[in-house]
C-alpha cells in the first residue's frame, strides 16, 4: 500500500480524517497509464484524482507542468482550485496551482505558456487552444498526468469529442502520459473508459462505495397537478413550506424559461420574505457571481436554478434538492440529487415535484430508477467529421504536419477508433481546399502540401482567425440586456429573435424581474423597470430536454404490469379509467387510438420516442397521410405521442409506418427545411467554413445566418455531395430530428400495432389537446375544406338552385 507524504498525512490527521477506500485506491495505481474512478457526489472524488499528482510532487517537487485538469465548467475550474489550494496551503507544499478559462487575462495567459506551474486548471476549448501554437510541446514537456472531470458530462457532446483528439496531441508530445477520468454518474462505464483511454489500450475502472441510499420521494401537496403545463405553479405554496424547513434548497429546472417563471411565482407568494435567488447561464456573469458568492456564505435560503449548477461544485451548505417537472433522464437526476448534503456517506435529500398529470407517471419511474442505480444514456455514433475537421487546422496552426502521423494520431482517440481514411483525406481536402465548389476562392485556399509532403497554413496569417474560432459550443444568438441609461448595468442576454418580437412598452422576465423594454440601441436591448404582473417571458436558449429511452421504457413496462401503488390516487384513476375507456400502451406495441373530437378526425400515435423523435414522426405521419389521400389538418408532440387531426379516420394505420416510406420522406422533407440550414450552419462553424469571430468583431446572428444560407445553397445547387452537406444530414439525423429512436421504435413494434376506435377522447390523450407548439398542415384537407365551404355558401344564397337551372337549359340547347 503506498503511504502519503509526511505532509499530507499530517495535514489530514490535523483534520480528524482518514483516507478513504478509494482514494488510497488512486494512490496505488498511480502508475497506470488510464484509470477511471466512479464514486458518489462528496466522496472525495477530486481529492482521490488529485492525491498521486500531490504525493509526487511533495516527495519530488520540480518546476514545469506536471499535472493538467480538465473541466467542463469555468466555474467548477476555479472551485477546485480554491479547493485545491487549502492542502497545499496548509500542508505546505511548493506547488503552484493556477486556472486558465476564457476569463483568465490575457497577460497570465502569456505567462502560463512560458512558465508553466505545476498543476494548471482548464476547460476543454482552452486546452485545444493550447495545443494550437508552435510552442506547445516546451509548454507541455514533462506533463505527467491529465485528470477529466466530471468526465459523464463530456462524453455526451462534442466537447468531449473536441478533448479526445487534444489528449491524442498530447500523447504525441508526451508518451508516458496517464490519464484519469472521474464521475458520480456513468451509466456504462466500459463505454466511457474506451473513449478515454488511447486506443487500443485498456483503461482500468475504479468503482467506489456508492454509499448511502438518496432519501428522494415526491412532494406532497394539496392540490393535484394539472392535466398539462410546465410550470408547476400548483406546488408553490408546500416548495416554500420546505424551503423554510431547511437551510439551503437548489430548485432545479429544466429550461430557464421555467426557472424564471417560477421564481416570479415563487417570489410573488414569499411573504416572509426569505431570501431566494435565481441562478441560469442567460444572467450576466456579475449577477451569477453574487449569487454563488452568497450560496457560499449561508445567506440564501432557496436557488432556482438550471443545469449551470449540475455539476460537482460545492456550493456551501445545501441540505435539500427539489426537480421541477419530471427529470427526463435518470443520470442527469442523480447528478442534481448530490448537490444536497454534499458529504461522504450522507445520504442527500431530494424532492420530485411532476409539472402535469403524466409528469406524475415519470416521476415515479425516475424514483425507482434511481433506488436499482439503474442510469440512462443514449450510446454515441463514431466521432463527428466538422470536429475532426477542426483538429486538422488547429495541427496546422501549430506547424507543418505529416498526414499520415496526424491520421495515426487521430485513431487514437476512442471516438475517432475506426475512422477510415478515405473520410480523414476527405476533410483534409475540405480544409486545404474547401471543396469542389469554393476551390476558386482565396479564403477557404487554407492549406498547401510542401514538396516534401508535409502540409501546412498557406498563409500563416491565418492562424490568428483559426484560434479565434476553436470550440464546438454553438451558442444561441443573443443580445445583452441593460437597464437603459448611461452605464446602465448588464442584467442578462436574450435570444436576437426573441428581441426582434419586442415592441417599445413590452414586458418581460429576466434575473426575476419584470422589465420593460424601451429599445435597441447599438445591439444592446435597453430596459427600465416595470410593475406589471403578467410579463412576457424570454424564450431563453437552452437544451429542451427529451425523455430517455431507458425511461420511456420503464413506463411502458410500469404501464404493463398494471400496478398503481406506487401513485397518487388522481393518478391511478386517470390510468384505470384509461384501461375502461381504451387500453394502455405496452412495451413491444404501438398503441393509436382513432376518435372524433370537435369535427375533426383525431389520430394519437403513442411512440414513447421522446419529443425531437416524436415531433418529426408527426411531420412524416402527416406526409404519408397525405400520400394516402386522408386529408391531415395539423399535429402537436409531446414526449410520449403525437396528436393527428384531419378530416378522415385512418383505418390501416400499417402503411403509414413503412421505415422505408417515413425515412425517404424525411429526406425529401429535410431537403427543403430550415433545419438542415441550421444544422449546416453550426457545422460549417465548427468545421472552420464560417468565422463567427474576427479581429474586429464578432458577427451579429443574422449576419452568420446569412452568409451560412448562401453558402448551403451554393453547395446544393453546384456540388451536392460536398463533405459539409454529408455532415449537415448525419447531424440533423442524429440531433434535432432524432430519427434514430423513430428507427429504434419501428424494429421495436414491427407489425404489432393495435388500433382503437373510441367515441370520444380517451383519458391519457386529454393532455395533448392542452399541448403547446401546434404545427398546421397546408394540403389536401384546405383545398376540400373550401370546396365545402363554397358549396355551403352557394347553398345558403339559392345560388346552387340557380346554377342547376342555368345548366339544364344549356343541356336543352
Amino acid at each position: 500500500m503506498t503511504q502519503l507524504p509526511a505532509s499530507l498525512q499530517t495535514w489530514f490527521d490535523s483534520r480528524g480524517w482518514q483516507i478513504h477506500p478509494h482514494q488510497q485506491a488512486m494512490l496505488d495505481r498511480a502508475s497506470d497509464a488510464c484509470l477511471m474512478l466512479v464514486a458518489p457526489t462528496g466522496g472525495g472524488k477530486t481529492l482521490a484524482g488529485f492525491l498521486p499528482t500531490l504525493a509526487e510532487l511533495a516527495d519530488a517537487p520540480r518546476t514545469g507542468l506536471h499535472t493538467l485538469y480538465i473541466s467542463p465548467l469555468k466555474a467548477l475550474a476555479t472551485d477546485i482550485r480554491r479547493n485545491l489550494l487549502i492542502p497545499i496551503e496548509e500542508a505546505g507544499l511548493p506547488i503552484r496551482v493556477e486556472d486558465r478559462t476564457g476569463d483568465t487575462p490575457s497577460s497570465r495567459k502569456r505567462r502560463q505558456r512560458a512558465d508553466p506551474p505545476q498543476i494548471l486548471l482548464t476547460t476543454p476549448e482552452s486546452l485545444a487552444l493550447l495545443t494550437s501554437y508552435e510552442d506547445a510541446p516546451r509548454m507541455f514537456e514533462g506533463l505527467q498526468r491529465v485528470i477529466v472531470d466530471e468526465i459523464h458530462a463530456l462524453a455526451e457532446s462534442k466537447r468531449g469529442d473536441q478533448l479526445m483528439l487534444a489528449l491524442a496531441r498530447l500523447q504525441t508530445m508526451c508518451p508516458n502520459l496517464r490519464r484519469v477520468g472521474l464521475s458520480a454518474t456513468v451509466e456504462d462505464p466500459p463505454a466511457v473508459a474506451r473513449l478515454l483511454a488511447r486506443h487500443p489500450d485498456p483503461c482500468k475502472i475504479l468503482m467506489a462505495d456508492p454509499g448511502p441510499e438518496p432519501d428522494i420521494s415526491m412532494l406532497q401537496t394539496d392540490e393535484a397537478p394539472p392535466w398539462s403545463g410546465g410550470g408547476a405553479a400548483y406546488a408553490i405554496p408546500a416548495v416554500l413550506e420546505q424551503v423554510r424547513q431547511h437551510r439551503t434548497t437548489l430548485i432545479f429546472h429544466n429550461t430557464r424559461a421555467q426557472a424564471e417563471i417560477f421564481f416570479h411565482n415563487l417570489w410573488l407568494a414569499n411573504e416572509d420574505a426569505l431570501p431566494i435567488g435565481i441562478h441560469h447561464g442567460s444572467l450576466d456573469r456579475a449577477q451569477r457571481e453574487k449569487v454563488e458568492a452568497a450560496m457560499v456564505r449561508g445567506d440564501l435560503r432557496a436557488i432556482v436554478c438550471t443545469g449551470s449548477l449540475d455539476l460537482g461544485i460545492d456550493w456551501g451548505d445545501v441540505d435539500l434538492v427539489i426537480q421541477i417537472g419530471a427529470p427526463k433522464n435518470v443520470k442527469r437526476l442523480v447528478q442534481r440529487i448530490g448537490r444536497a448534503n454534499h458529504r461522504y456517506n450522507a445520504p442527500s435529500k431530494a424532492l420530485l415535484v411532476p409539472a402535469n398529470r403524466f409528469e406524475v407517471v415519470e416521476c415515479v419511474a425516475a424514483l425507482q430508477a434511481v433506488q436499482e442505480r439503474e442510469l440512462d444514456g443514449e450510446p454515441r455514433g463514431p466521432g463527428p467529421r466538422d470536429v475532426l475537421c477542426q483538429h486538422i487546422l488547429i495541427a496546422a496552426c501549430a506547424g507543418p504536419f505529416d498526414a499520415d502521423a496526424l491520421f495515426e494520431e487521430m485513431t487514437s482517440a476512442g471516438a475517432y477508433a475506426g475512422l477510415a481514411r478515405e473520410d480523414f483525406d476527405a476533410c483534409l481536402n475540405f480544409c486545404a481546399t474547401g471543396g469542389y465548389a469554393l476551390r476558386a476562392y482565396d479564403r477557404w485556399q487554407r492549406l498547401l502540401q510542401r514538396p516534401d509532403g508535409l502540409w501546412q497554413l498557406r498563409d500563416p496569417r491565418s492562424a490568428a482567425r483559426i484560434r479565434m474560432n476553436i470550440g464546438t459550443i454553438q451558442d444561441t444568438d443573443t443580445l445583452k440586456v441593460r437597464w437603459r441609461g448611461r452605464g446602465g448595468q448588464t442584467l442578462g442576454e436574450i435570444e436576437e429573435g426573441f428581441a426582434a418580437s419586442l415592441t417599445k412598452g413590452d414586458t418581460f422576465l429576466i434575473g426575476g424581474q419584470i422589465v420593460r423594454y424601451e429599445g435597441l440601441r447599438e445591439m444592446v436591448v435597453e430596459v427600465t423597470r416595470d410593475a406589471a404582473k403578467k410579463p412576457k417571458i424570454a424564450t431563453f436558449m437552452g437544451t429542451k430536454f427529451a425523455t430517455s429511452t431507458q425511461l420511456s421504457q420503464r413506463i411502458l413496462r410500469m404501464f404493463d404490469a398494471g400496478d398503481w401503488s406506487a401513485l397518487p390516487g388522481h393518478t391511478a384513476q386517470w390510468l384505470t379509467l384509461q384501461q375502461e375507456v381504451s387500453q394502455l400502451p405496452q412495451p413491444g406495441r404501438l398503441l393509436i387510438e382513432s376518435f372524433p373530437h370537435d369535427g375533426r378526425e383525431q389520430l394519437v400515435v403513442y411512440g414513447f420516442a421522446g419529443r425531437n423523435a416524436m415531433q418529426t414522426l408527426g411531420l412524416l405521419l402527416t406526409k404519408r397521410m397525405e400520400e394516402e389521400g386522408l386529408a391531415p389538418m395539423g399535429f402537436v408532440a409531446s414526449d410520449y405521442a403525437v396528436l393527428i387531426w384531419g378530416l378522415d379516420a385512418v383505418i390501416n394505420p400499417a402503411p403509414l409506418f413503412d421505415l422505408d416510406r417515413l425515412e425517404d420522406g424525411l429526406e425529401g422533407w429535410l431537403q427543403g427545411n430550415a433545419v438542415m440550414k441550421r444544422t449546416f450552419r453550426a457545422s460549417a462553424t465548427i468545421a472552420g467554413l464560417i468565422e463567427r469571430n474576427t479581429a474586429g468583431a464578432r458577427k451579429s446572428g443574422r449576419q452568420a445566418t446569412m452568409s451560412s444560407d448562401i453558402l448551403y445553397d451554393t453547395l446544393v445547387k453546384y456540388d451536392p455531395g460536398h463533405l459539409l452537406l454529408d455532415i449537415t444530414r448525419e447531424e440533423a439525423m442524429r440531433g434535432l430530428v432524432d430519427f434514430a429512436r423513430i428507427r429504434e421504435m419501428c424494429d421495436r413494434i414491427g407489425d404489432r400495432i393495435d388500433l382503437v376506435r373510441l367515441k370520444r377522447v380517451s383519458p391519457l390523450s386529454a393532455p395533448l389537446f392542452l399541448e403547446p407548439g401546434r404545427v398546421p398542415i397546408n394540403g389536401s384537407a384546405d383545398e376540400r375544406l373550401l370546396e365545402e365551404e363554397v358549396t355551403r355558401l352557394l347553398d345558403e344564397s339559392g345560388l346552387a338552385r340557380l346554377g342547376e337551372t342555368s345548366a339544364k337549359v344549356a343541356a336543352s340547347g
